[in-house]
């Protein structure tokens, strides 16, 4: 097995994220999974909003949303028709799911690279 190919198991293997949505919720809050924001995420972003790493917009912050959010099933729950939909909510719901998207991910650490 190549190193390429130990590297891809390896992904496949990582555990999804989630964020509970209160707002989006009936009886109780939505639950959103995601996986891992990768290098090919950014660059999608990016050729579209080209300061995304350094000073996100809301409308990068919606795209990623959109991009990466997940029912438990892995299926994505919006497309980019649900966008003004999304640009309509509050800045506080849209940072929330962003944030916990973007989790761990060092912005600086990807500007150096």
């Amino acid at each position: 097995m190549s190193i390429a190919s130990r590297i891809a198991a390896k992904r496949a293997e990582r555990e999804r994220g989630s964020v509970e949505v209160e707002e989006w919720g009936d009886d109780a809050p939505l639950l959103l999974y995601f996986s891992e924001v990768t290098a090919r995420d950014i660059e999608r972003i990016q050729r579209k909003h080209k300061d995304f790493l350094s000073m996100p917009t809301l409308s990068a912050m919606v795209e990623t949303i959109i991009l990466k959010a997940e029912d438990e099933a892995g299926e994505k729950v919006f497309t980019l028709e649900d966008k003004p939909i999304l640009m309509g909510e509050t800045i506080g719901i849209i940072a929330k799911v962003f944030g916990a998207i973007l989790g761990s991910t060092d912005v600086e650490e990807h500007e150096k690279n």
